[in-house]
């Protein structure tokens, strides 16, 4: 299997500055965005800017009504790999954050996703995309 992109997101205090500054500054291509989060292309790596509220333990920020954990690392995985991977932990009886789903079906960009946490309560997240070709799309 060949080099993978990496996915990568990160709380900001400021979506506005920060969208500036990863955009204008750094030149990273902007992607999909939200009120609350933004894609961008990191060098072919899928890297997003996600605005937090402050609370107590795990940070979230609700995307397609799930309290996704911000920050959160991952792979972007081929299909048949990411369908191995989500039954391999389902019968591991990992407990998801979210459980394995597919959003944008039948969009641009549909992709499935699915979160968890490593033992140190770290969050991951393992997703896999119909046309990789589609990992940046808007």
């Amino acid at each position: 299997m060949g080099l993978r992109p990496f996915h990568l997101a990160v709380p900001v205090k400021d979506l506005k500055e920060t969208r500036v500054f990863y955009r204008d500054v750094m030149g990273f291509e902007e992607g999909r965005s939200s009120d609350r989060w933004v894609d961008f292309n990191f060098y072919g790596h899928q890297f997003v800017i996600h605005i937090v509220d402050k609370k107590e333990g795990l940070e979230v920020n609700p995307v397609d009504d799930h309290p996704v954990p911000v920050p959160h690392f991952g792979v972007v995985l081929e299909w048949d790999d990411w369908e191995n991977l989500s039954a391999r932990l389902k019968e591991a009886n990992i407990d998801f954050v979210i459980e394995p789903y597919v959003r944008f079906e039948g969009e641009v960009g549909e992709q499935a996703t699915m979160f968890f946490l490593d033992p140190s309560g770290n969050a991951l997240e393992f997703k896999a995309f119909k046309n990789d070709s589609e990992i940046f799309a808007k």
